[in-house]
């Protein structure tokens, strides 16, 4: 006859076989949980490295060189405002799709365009044109009020709450016509659009200050970068970069 086991017995090797189970579960959270913070630290390294190099590489080594524009490229984290499935392509040379048929601009752009406006922290700026909001962002960082227009709806809404999120007090965002501007808080010190349009926009021109600054990609499929500066007796252009950006479109009504 086979031995028999105490109940006594029997309890205590369940308890230690429980016991032993609860540690190898326990460690093995553990292992997953420092391992997945070591992913998002070197995750975050990364792209702390990859930022930089945007800017030295792509940026500054092409001639931007306002320094309140070169700090708002580094400290602006592009890949929260592109899709999970291109974040991996966040900081590389080229426009991104976000969406609804849109794109996020190449960085180069981005710090291109703001840096032709030369702005030095007091002004109000309107942006057409809000997308996922980087360039909004980055106007954040260098003016004083930034109000933008975005004429999608579902991306209105998304810029909205990531700037929020991201806390920029100073950028306000409207889902509209880019055409019609933002009458009720214009005249602005300078103005942003980042689609094209066949023609720039005459409302835009009205909400401008004289003596400010328009920048904004004009034509349909050849397009050039102009920067429009507004005097007392109409505007001047300057074409200064071909460019390719999205259509401007109006809105239903």
């Amino acid at each position: 006859m086979r031995p028999q086991f105490s109940m006594c017995l029997k309890k205590k090797i369940i308890i230690k076989i429980g016991q032993r189970a609860l540690f190898l579960t326990r460690s093995f959270i553990l292992v997953v949980f420092v391992l997945s913070g070591s992913v998002v630290m070197a995750e975050k390294a990364d792209y702390e490295k990859l930022r930089k190099q945007m800017v030295e590489e792509q940026i500054y080594a092409r001639g931007v060189r306002d320094e309140n524009v070169l700090e708002a490229m580094a400290r602006v984290k592009r890949h929260v405002f592109v899709p999970q499935n291109v974040r991996a392509f966040a900081y590389e040379d080229h426009p991104l799709p976000i969406g609804y048929g849109q794109t996020i601009s190449q960085p180069f752009v981005v710090a291109y365009m703001t840096e032709l406006l030369n702005l030095q922290g007091s002004e109000k700026v309107l942006e057409i044109g809000t997308g996922s909001g980087y360039q909004a962002a980055i106007l954040g960082e260098t003016a004083k009020e930034v109000y933008t227009i975005e004429i999608v709806e579902g991306l209105a809404v998304s810029a909205k709450a990531l700037l929020k999120k991201l806390g920029y007090k100073n950028i306000h965002v409207k889902y509209g016509d880019g055409y019609a501007g933002w009458p009720e808080v214009a005249p602005f010190d300078a103005i942003i659009v980042t689609a094209a349009p066949k023609e720039i926009p005459p409302k835009l021109v009205e909400q401008l200050k004289v003596g400010g600054r328009m920048v904004v990609p004009v034509g349909s499929f050849f397009q050039s970068l102009y920067v429009v500066t507004k005097t007392e007796d109409g505007i001047v252009k300057k074409d200064v970069l071909p460019v390719r950006f999205v259509p401007m479109v109006h809105g239903e009504n």
